[in-house]
């Protein structure tokens, strides 16, 4: 495969195969992180890379966008027919320029915007101050309760009530739990505020009916196209239809030039894959797979934060197994498990270092893996954390790779 690419540049080749080779020999542990479908792999190297079509379907500013402007309809129906939405812009490049798009429609710089504490879970573009969210806006956290590690409603109504914000963001990128919706809706409407939800990790459940679907009830909704959806790279926007129009302008020509027509094909393909049975199913082992996980690693003796989960992903706090997340990250890639070093709510370390991981089900289902696999899998996580030599740390890895053996990824692709 790749012989092309192999031909002209052997460097950028060995890099693909390893990365190939690395993907099909790790458990991908990390919740943000999934496998696509061939046709999808196949559909973001086709010659629609080769298209300009700035604007959007029979309204491009250049010439011979029949084929492209079939495929982004495609890819705009499927999107409101998934998720029940009026109006979809399937144009961003990813889940952070969707959120820009949303919040540079309908707010000015200065305004006020509460979202999620990033330390109790939330997201980089909900307004981090290194991000254009946290630089343009100011931005009121909210958090979860310190006993429980859940949305304190109570809380974030009273906190809404006293900052008076122009928008809320409800969407989390390490939350474990449902989110209710409806109830960020009453808090958005007593205070006047514009809700967007930020559903990215969660758009697979909701495509499949396993967590409330936000698009009942916000004006934004945003998402990414990998991770549950388990499509391409990239974003997408839903919005009441009062606002498509602004929407649609503030992604072009607001944030973007040419969309990126390969991939939204890519997002097409994933959507009417979302559509099967065999989809619904596949998230149903996902939220299976995830509670029998965080269940196996609570009777290893890890503490779980929230006590659980009921999406895709759960917390592990690390303090009692005096472990931080940036040592468990590392000791855990030595045995080929790839996780992320995660801070917990309230954590007493650093972002550099945390307290915790987060671990995802997405990536290991797509594998086939079911709920018997992650009770091995949390057996290998234990068994790495407490080796005390290289000897150890090499049985794990080779159990790892034993498991994976069973459970081939791509095996239609060739080394």
């Amino acid at each position: 495969m790749l012989e092309h690419i192999k031909r002209i540049d052997e460097e950028i080749y060995q890099a693909i195969m390893g990365e190939l080779k690395r993907q099909k020999e790790h458990l991908e542990l990390i919740a943000s992180e999934n496998f696509t479908s061939l046709a999808v792999l196949e559909a973001q190297g086709s010659v629609l890379t080769n298209k300009y079509a700035e604007g959007y379907p029979k309204k491009r500013w250049y010439g011979g966008c029949e084929f492209v402007d079939r495929a982004e309809e495609l890819a705009r129906q499927r999107a409101i027919e998934v998720f029940g939405a009026e109006h979809a812009n399937v144009q961003p490049h990813s889940g952070t320029q969707a959120n820009m798009a949303v919040l540079l429609s309908v707010l000015n710089v200065g305004d006020t915007i509460m979202a999620l504490d990033l330390a109790c879970g939330g997201h980089l573009s909900h307004g981090h101050p290194l991000n254009f969210s946290g630089k343009f806006f100011k931005v009121i956290p909210y958090g979860v309760n310190r006993d429980t590690g859940m949305l304190d409603y109570e809380q974030i109504e009273k906190e809404a009530k006293k900052q008076s914000p122009r928008l809320i963001i409800a969407g989390a990128s390490a939350y474990p739990r449902i989110i209710d919706f409806e109830k960020f809706r009453q808090i958005a409407d007593e205070v006047g505020a514009i809700l967007l939800v930020d559903m990215a990790h969660i758009a697979g459940l909701v495509a499949a009916g396993l967590h409330p679907n936000p698009c009942s009830y916000s004006e934004f909704v945003t998402t990414t196209t990998h991770k549950t959806l388990r499509g391409p790279r990239g974003g997408l926007i839903f919005c009441k239809r009062e606002f498509a129009k602004r929407i649609d302008t503030e992604v072009f020509p607001g944030i973007q030039g040419g969309p990126l027509m390969h991939v939204i094909a890519a997002k097409a393909i994933a959507l009417k894959e979302a559509q099967t049975q065999e989809f619904r199913d596949y998230q149903r082992q996902i939220v299976l797979n995830a509670k029998a996980f965080s269940k196996a690693m609570q009777g290893l003796g890890y503490t779980i934060v929230s006590g659980g989960t009921d999406n895709h992903l759960f917390l592990v706090d690390l303090r009692n197994k005096d472990k931080t997340g940036k040592e468990a990250q590392s000791i855990l890639g030595k045995v080929n498990i790839t996780v992320n070093k995660n801070l917990i709510p309230y954590d007493p370390q650093s972002p550099f270092v945390t307290s915790g991981i987060r671990l995802g089900t997405p990536a290991v289902t797509s594998r086939g893996m079911r709920e018997k696999e992650m009770q091995k899998i949390a057996e290998f996580i234990d068994r790495a954390l407490k080796a005390n030599s290289e000897e150890k740390l090499n049985e794990v890895r080779e159990d790892v790779l034993s498991l994976l053996e069973e459970f081939p990824l791509y095996p239609e692709i060739t080394f």
